[in-house]
């Protein structure tokens, strides 16, 4: 993400690290001297440089100053190669390596869901695999083991009826354990398409009152997220989720089939008892934005299968589980480069529902109490805004797959053998996302360093 990128006002720096940036300066000036001594062209040498339009460019210097560069999932990797830091990688291709974030299982899966390890541990014999994920592959034959299946659907009964009550004492709201839960908890940011969840869930309150969708699985949305403090479009669409929330929870007709919630003061501690109740885990950040995730690892270690983009690690967690036992929609990061000319107006006008769907934020249907906020995220949809284009994450182009892809995941939902199958594949799978493997690979390829 370009904000990410950070770009300092020199005087600023200058005024209140005065000897700092001193040595920037000179940093910038030897780096400078290299690139005309090897008659580097004036176009790479522009796009490389330290100091430049009275900024710092702090991602320059650390690409000059750094040994190597770390992408943290393999599609992130690729995109630093050929798109953010392209002329680095054509000055420096040696620098660039590629280590996929991971999540500690003693965590994630040893206190947070120890019923499941139980399990595990019973099957395998030992408890080896709290320190080598990898041993859970060997268990995953298990998911044509019908008696295992059903101590596994069992326990992720218990998780879930754990969390409902966690809920309920800390919230006072009562959530169905018995509905499928399908859950989005990450930081709130536009990229990781929040909005586009909301937009899904009211496309299907739609659908099931004017009678299109039939048989729908009852569900339980659930969202854990916080945004930057200034982060005003961030907290309009906190704002949006709970008036939808409201809209469905009001209407006697839906919420014996629907139940949306978004939990408060989303931390670590609420984390541990949302991943473990998982069933289904989104991840639907536009593709090309999200670097890695880890909340979909903690997910899927847990038994859940992602509905996601192929984006960040969601590509390697379908290699590593198999795309028959995960839900994938969208446009691929190869189908947006290919696209021309992008109009989220036309898209809207030959959709009728999405049309109706984000009209929502204007017509009415939800009420931002009057502060504007819910007209100024349709307009910059639509039209955009001084610093980016009309919806530059593409929500309304993935909506409607995206509400296809989410309808036949909770029909399958339904087949609870044939999904129990699906989790356990997911979980047994996990063990490439060991942040034991990480560090491993960290000390090996970077530092140099054997592991004790």
């Amino acid at each position: 993400m370009q904000e990410a990128l950070e770009k300092w006002n020199c005087d600023l720096v200058e005024e209140i690290l005065p000897e700092i940036y001193a040595i920037m300066l000179q940093i910038s000036e030897q780096f400078l001297t290299e690139l005309y001594a090897a008659d580097t062209p004036q176009e790479q040498i522009q796009a490389l440089r330290i100091i430049k339009n009275n900024q710092v460019h702090m991602a320059n210097l650390a690409m000059y100053a750094g040994r190597y560069v770390n992408g943290v999932a393999a599609i992130h990797t690729e995109l630093l190669k050929t798109t953010v830091l392209k002329e680095w990688y054509a000055l420096n291709p040696e620098k660039f390596q590629n280590k996929t974030n991971g999540i500690t299982q003693r965590r994630w899966l040893g206190v947070c869901n120890p019923e499941l390890t139980a399990l595990f541990t019973e099957l395998s014999g030992s408890q080896h695999f709290l320190t080598e994920l990898d041993d859970l592959r060997a268990l995953s034959h298990y998911a044509d083991d019908a008696g295992i299946m059903e101590r596994f659907h069992a326990i992720k009964q218990e998780k879930k009826r754990q969390l409902a009550e966690y809920i309920l004492q800390k919230e006072g709201i009562r959530i169905d354990p018995k509905t499928c839960f399908d859950i989005q908890i990450k930081r709130l940011h536009e990229y990781k398409r929040q909005l586009l969840n909301a937009f899904s869930i009211l496309w299907i309150y739609y659908g099931i009152k004017d009678g299109t969708i039939k048989d729908f699985t009852p569900t339980t949305f659930l969202f854990g997220a916080k945004s930057a403090p200034g982060y005003r479009r961030a907290k309009a669409i906190i704002k949006y989720i709970n008036e939808i929330a409201k809209l469905i929870d009001n209407d006697p007709d839906i919420r014996s089939l629907m139940q949306v919630h978004f939990v408060t003061n989303y931390n670590v501690s609420y984390a541990e008892k949302l991943v473990a109740a998982c069933d289904i885990s989104e991840q639907i950040s536009t593709a090309g934005t999200e670097a890695s995730g880890t909340g979909n690892m903690k997910m899927m270690l847990n038994g859940a299968v992602t509905l996601g983009t192929l984006d960040g690690a969601n590509i390697e967690i379908v290699d590593a589980a198999g795309k028959e036992n995960n839900y994938i929609f969208g446009a691929t990061v190869e189908d947006l480069e290919k696209l021309k000319d992008y109009c989220s107006r036309a898209v809207m006008a030959k959709n009728p529902m999405t049309a109706r769907v984000v009209r929502s934020l204007i017509d009415g249907t939800v009420s931002d109490g009057g502060t504007g906020e819910f007209r100024e995220l349709y307009f910059a949809l639509l039209d955009g805004a001084s610093w980016h284009q009309p919806d530059h994450y593409y929500l309304l182009l993935d909506l409607p797959d995206y509400v296809e892809t989410k309808l036949r995941a909770l029909s399958d939902y339904r087949d609870t053998a044939a999904f129990s199958q699906k989790q356990w594949r997911n979980a047994c799978a996990a063990g490439p996302f060991s942040s034991d493997r990480t560090i491993r690979q960290y000390a090996e390829e970077c530092w140099h360093i054997s592991p004790v």
